[in-house]
């Protein structure tokens, strides 16, 4: 009888460990499958990113090409018809009546703002400046000519710790050129004023201005609409650039900031 006991005892002590190593092992098998599901996620995840993040660059480099290639068509063709019907133009002076010499004045007036308007738009389009002189450079030329050409006043406060060209700072330059072009169409805003901070990690803009502007809530329902393109086109350009753009009112009007690692800048 004490042997049966024993036996039981055995038996139960041999079926419970058995259990338990059961238990355990199921237990290792479903950590071990959700860990690799969950790596197999995130490598997806992973891949997910950099494909998107190659589209992006893929579609900024293609913009930038398109950009380079239409400046250049306007500055040699249509740049070159202007000047030559201006050469054309000018020898209709001499046989022009004196009442006909004040529509002629009026008709060259248009002709000279017409070639001054193709070549701000060639210089916009390409990024000759910003190329050879570095961001700073290009943001204050820009500004200035704001500045010169509306009834906005542009001012800037550039940190000077980075005089020379970088290679990404073309998409910096566009999300400068785009936000301030925003600000202008729909902001009615008469001074805009841009800062610019260069930290051990990152480059910090800062856009403020006392026009109409928007939130960041109202930026992120925006920028997926049909009209939002530029929008959209500043959001990709911060992603390409792993950058944040934080939009907020405040008391004197509305400010955009802009961060980017600075690792991301000159990659």
């Amino acid at each position: 009888m004490h042997l049966v006991n024993i036996d039981i005892r055995l038996f139960l002590v041999v079926g419970i460990a058995a259990m338990l190593l059961l238990f355990i092992s199921f237990l290792l098998i479903f950590i071990f499958t959700q860990r690799k599901k969950l790596q197999y996620q995130n490598s997806l995840q992973a891949l997910s990113e950099r494909q998107k993040n190659q589209l992006i660059e893929a579609a900024i480099k293609s913009e930038e090409a398109e950009r380079h290639r239409i400046a250049e068509e306007l500055h040699d063709e249509v740049g070159a018809i202007l000047a030559s019907s201006k050469l054309h133009f000018h020898s209709i002076k001499l046989g022009a009546g004196e009442y006909n010499l004040g529509i002629y004045n009026k008709a060259r007036e248009l002709l000279d703002e017409g070639i001054k308007k193709v070549r701000n738009i060639s210089h916009s389009l390409h990024s000759a400046i910003l190329q050879e002189f570095g961001l700073n450079e290009a943001i204050s030329h820009f500004a200035l000519k704001i500045t010169h050409e509306s009834l906005i006043v542009v001012t800037v406060e550039l940190d000077h710790v980075h005089h020379y060209p970088m290679k990404n700072d073309i998409s910096v330059y566009r999300i400068i050129q785009e936000l301030l072009n925003n600000i202008i169409t729909h902001a009615n805003a008469t001074k805009i004023h841009i800062i610019s901070e260069y930290t051990s990690q990152e480059l910090i803009m800062k856009i403020s201005h006392n026009g109409l502007g928007l939130t960041q809530q109202r930026f992120e329902e925006l920028r997926f609409e049909k009209n939002g393109l530029g929008l959209k086109n500043i959001q990709n350009r911060a992603i390409f650039l792993n950058g944040e753009l934080i939009f907020s009112q405040r008391e004197t009007g509305y400010q955009i900031d802009i961060h980017v690692p600075t690792n991301q800048i000159n990659t």
